[in-house]
């Protein structure tokens, strides 16, 4: 588990985006990333790797169950079917007896790869989503609603968990994660990294954690740490050697300031003097561009260099480490995924539909009265006015009673911006259920309207008449 260090403006987002594969298309890129070997444009980076924004956006009216559930069922189990019937060839070739539980998961999952791959699918997600409530902790709010501004649900430390578990039962395997600590305390914060920490080592997936002023507890908790300042990477290496790595340099962290803030400081021509410990020589500012310099020269840069210098041999790498399909599930199953999100919240919002139907009802009763049959006889020219009038009124009641939808649209799009972006699911599967589930709605409505003042208002039955 890697720590991402820098002051803002560094370019830590940048630098995470870009090896996430999603930065912005209108930014020029020089250079390239490549995986194991192989360049982003061979597989699909977004589903082989997550970028997980400091922003917890989640509907507010699913469970932590139904989020992951839904996360589960669109993502897919990706290339781990694949990869775990690799590893099962190899352990009865080594003659390795693996755990009872992953034995029992593997027989399952070979059972059902041949009866049916849809069931291997199921089966994969299950175990996976419980493993990943269990690891992350939030086994004991599942059946709780994530909440939002209008809505109490769980806390912030949960839904900081919740973002990275809704990436986490997808094939990604590497997660890069920006500023997971804004608006929590370092308590809080204390108990993810610890989280992420087990997860790291039970599931052996890779991680690169940005923080901008972790607590001491917390930054004990990495493995390596990568110090980024004005665009240039400083130092990535062991924790552990950080501090000698500055003390090589001239500078040392005082004994009651945390490292985090030190290495963060260190490197700014503002506050660099007041470290600077060998008061035998006089200080000189040592800019970032040296600070490179002298990383490249000490024995672990000068490791992590000529690792990259070696050309990756492709051929080692398996066929399924890297996802090369779009998304994880067939068009038809990503339908019906988003078919029954939005049956759910329709139900959570039932109040609302409740509310419009009542509020048609009584406009349809009020607007029969004023345009009484009665009161307007047919064929008579001066009662034509009222007519139009009465037909213009029921087409505005109809089209505006559908606007206070409006709003839950709206307020669902930074979700689906979130997860089209992971390759969730396309536009046109977030669209086709919201249209589809609001027809008969709609017709309801409109048949409402119609029953109550079509004839009381006096409407010729026929285009003849």
């Amino acid at each position: 588990m890697t720590l991402l260090l820098g002051p803002p403006g560094s370019g830590k987002t940048t630098l995470l985006k870009a090896l996430a594969g999603v930065l912005d298309s209108d930014l020029r890129v020089t250079g390239e990333v490549t995986y194991c070997g192989h360049d982003m444009s061979k597989f699909i980076p977004q589903r082989t790797c997550a970028y997980i924004s400091q922003h917890d956006v989640h509907h507010g009216e699913m469970t932590v169950r139904e989020t992951l559930d839904f996360a589960g069922r669109c993502l897919g189990v990706g290339t781990r079917y694949d990869l775990l019937a690799e590893l099962s060839r190899r352990e009865k070739l080594e003659g390795i007896k693996p755990n009872p539980e992953i034995d029992a998961f593997m027989k399952a999952t070979a059972v059902a790869g041949q009866e049916s791959s849809l069931v291997t699918d199921y089966v994969l997600k299950v175990y996976l989503q419980c493993k990943c409530k269990q690891i992350l902790g939030l086994d004991v709010c599942a059946e709780i609603m994530v909440g939002d501004q209008m809505r109490r649900g769980i806390s912030g430390g949960q839904k900081k968990r919740l973002t990275t578990g809704e990436m986490l039962v997808g094939p990604a395997k590497v997660f890069f994660m920006d500023e997971i600590s804004t608006g929590l305390d370092s308590s809080t914060t204390f108990q993810i990294i610890k989280y992420m920490k087990q997860m790291v080592h039970i599931m052996d997936v890779t991680m690169t954690i940005s923080l901008l002023q972790p607590a001491p507890e917390s930054f004990e908790l990495f493995d390596d740490i990568i110090l980024l300042s004005e665009g240039q990477i400083v130092y990535h290496g062991p924790r552990e050697e950080i501090l000698g790595f500055f003390e090589s340099a001239g500078f040392k962290c005082p004994e009651r300031k945390g490292v985090a803030d030190f290495l963060q400081e260190v490197t700014s021509k503002k506050d660099q003097q007041q470290y600077w410990f060998n008061k035998n020589e006089p200080y000189s500012y040592i800019s970032v561009l040296e600070f490179s310099q002298l990383f490249k020269r000490l024995q672990v840069g000068q490791h992590l260099y000529n690792d990259l210098l070696v050309p990756y041999d492709k051929a080692s790498v398996h066929p399924a480490a890297l996802v090369t399909e779009k998304y994880g599930i067939s068009n038809m199953e990503l339908l019906k995924a988003n078919l029954a999100r939005e049956f759910l919240l329709i139900k959570r919002n039932a109040f609302l539909y409740i509310f419009k139907t009542t509020q048609i009802t009584i406009m349809s009763v009020i607007t029969f009265t004023v345009f009484f049959r009665t009161e307007m006889k047919v064929g008579r020219i001066e009662d034509g006015g009222k007519y139009f009038g009465a037909l213009f009124f029921s087409l505005l009641t109809v089209m505006f009673n559908g606007a206070a939808e409006l709003g839950l649209t709206i307020k669902r799009l930074p979700v689906f911006f979130k997860q089209r972006d992971s390759l969730f699911y396309p536009a046109w599967a977030f669209a086709i259920p919201i249209w589809i589930m609001k027809i008969p709605i709609s017709i309801m409505e409109s048949v409402i309207w119609i029953i109550l003042t079509y004839y009381t208002i006096g409407f010729a039955p026929s285009a003849s008449m």
